[in-house]
C-alpha cells in the first residue's frame, strides 16, 4: 500500500509548486518585456496607429557582394504600388499603404578645426528614421524629400570628439574632406542588446545619396519596409516574389517575439547563429536576433517550470477523481441503493396493507 504524504511534505510540495509558478510568470513577464524593448521592430505598430488596416514589417538584407542601386529600389517601389492597386486599395493613399528605407554602411574621416576622428558611416534613403526613432539630443532628423542632401547626424560620441558639445545644428564639418551641415545629435539605443551589437564606435548618419557622391562603388545592403496587409501573408508573399533579395535573406519583423516562434528558435539551437549567405546584417538586426534568444531562453524556462507545477495538478486531479470513484462506489452507491430498496419495501408494505383493510372492510 503506498504512503501517504505528511502534512509537512504536503506543504513543501505546495511551496515548491507556487515558486516554480511565480518563476514561470516572471520568465514569461520578462520575455514579454523585452520583446517590446527595440523601437526598430515595432515600425509597423507606429505607422497603423489607430487605424483598422493591418500593416507588417519586413527587412531585406543582401550579401555584400550583390549589392543594390537606386533604381532597383524604385522599379520594387513601381511594382508595389501596382499591386496594390490590384488589390484594390485607395490608389490615392500610397503614402499611407507603406513605408520604406534603405541603408549602406562605411567609414569615413570626420574633421573639423576643432578635432577630427574615423567615424563610422550609415548611409540612408527613404523614411529611416520612421524605422528607427533615435533619440535626438539636439536638432532633427533628416529626409528623403529634404532640399539639401549634405545634412549630416552626430552621434553623441563624435559631437564631443569635434566639437566638445553635443548643440551643434547648423554647424559645419567635413567627411572625407567635403563640407557638410550637421543637422542634430543623436544618442544611440541604450537597450542591452543594442549596446551589444553597435561594436562600430563613434559614428554619423548621412543620406545615401550624399555617400554615393562620395563613394561612387556604394550600394545597398539594407532595405526596410512596412507594408499594409489586406490579406494574410500579402506583404511577405509579394516581397519575395518582387524584391531583387539575390542570395540574401528576407524577416518578417512584425511577431518576430511571439511565444510560438520564440519556442521555434530552441529547436534551431546550434545552428541559427550559422552564417551561410555572405549577408552583413546591421547592428539593429543583430541586437533583435540577440534580443531573440533571450526571450527564447526566457519562455524555454518559463515552460519548464510551470511543467512541474502541472505534473503535480495534474496528478493529484487524477487521485481525487480516483478517490472520488472510489467513494462514489462503496459508499454513495450502496446507501443509495439500500435507500432504494427500502422505498421499495415500504412502498410494497403500505400497498398490503392497504389491500388487506379493503378486503378486512368487505
Amino acid at each position: 500500500m503506498r504512503r501517504r504524504r505528511s502534512k509537512k511534505e504536503r506543504i513543501a510540495l505546495l511551496i515548491m509548486c507556487a515558486a516554480l509558478t511565480l518563476a514561470a510568470a516572471v520568465c514569461f513577464l520578462g520575455a514579454l518585456f523585452l520583446g517590446g524593448e527595440l523601437d526598430s521592430q515595432r515600425a509597423a505598430e507606429r505607422w497603423k496607429g489607430e487605424g483598422e488596416l493591418e500593416f507588417r514589417q519586413l527587412s531585406c538584407f543582401v550579401p555584400v557582394d550583390e549589392k543594390l542601386s537606386l533604381n532597383q529600389i524604385y522599379q520594387f517601389r513601381t511594382d508595389l504600388m501596382k499591386r496594390l492597386h490590384e488589390a484594390a486599395l485607395d490608389a490615392d493613399s500610397d503614402q499611407t499603404l507603406f513605408v520604406d528605407a534603405w541603408s549602406c554602411t562605411g567609414k569615413a574621416l570626420a574633421s573639423t578645426d576643432l578635432g577630427k576622428g574615423d567615424a563610422s558611416v550609415i548611409a540612408v534613403g527613404g523614411d529611416f528614421f520612421q524605422f528607427h526613432p533615435l533619440r535626438l539630443l539636439s536638432g532633427s532628423y533628416f529626409r528623403e524629400g529634404d532640399l539639401m542632401q549634405d545634412l549630416v547626424l552626430l552621434d553623441e560620441e563624435l559631437a564631443w570628439i569635434l566639437f566638445g558639445s553635443t548643440d551643434l545644428q547648423g554647424l559645419t564639418m567635413k567627411i572625407d574632406g567635403v563640407p557638410f551641415q550637421i543637422a542634430g545629435v543623436i544618442q544611440r539605443e541604450q537597450d542591452f542588446a543594442s549596446q551589444k551589437a553597435y561594436t562600430a564606435g563613434m559614428g554619423l548618419y548621412m543620406s545615401f545619396d550624399a555617400w554615393k557622391s562620395l563613394h561612387e562603388t556604394a550600394g545597398i545592403t539594407s532595405y526596410e519596409l512596412v507594408l499594409a496587409e489586406p490579406v494574410k501573408n500579402f506583404a511577405v508573399n509579394f516581397t519575395r516574389e518582387k524584391f531583387p533579395i539575390g542570395h540574401g535573406e528576407i524577416v518578417v519583423n512584425s511577431g518576430r517575439f511571439r511565444m510560438g516562434r520564440l519556442l521555434g528558435l530552441v529547436a534551431q539551437f546550434g545552428t541559427r547563429s550559422m552564417q551561410k549567405l555572405g549577408v552583413l546584417l546591421p547592428y539593429w538586426e543583430n541586437a533583435a536576433r540577440c534580443m531573440e534568444d533571450y526571450c527564447a531562453l526566457l519562455c524555454f524556462l518559463g515552460w519548464l517550470f510551470i511543467l512541474i507545477p502541472a505534473i503535480v495538478l495534474t496528478v493529484t486531479l487524477f487521485r481525487l477523481l480516483r478517490r472520488g470513484k472510489e467513494r462514489l462506489t462503496d459508499e454513495v452507491l450502496p446507501g443509495w441503493r439500500d435507500n432504494a430498496e427500502e422505498f421499495v419495501r415500504v412502498r410494497r408494505r403500505r400497498r398490503w396493507e392497504k389491500r388487506q383493510g379493503k378486503h378486512e372492510s368487505r
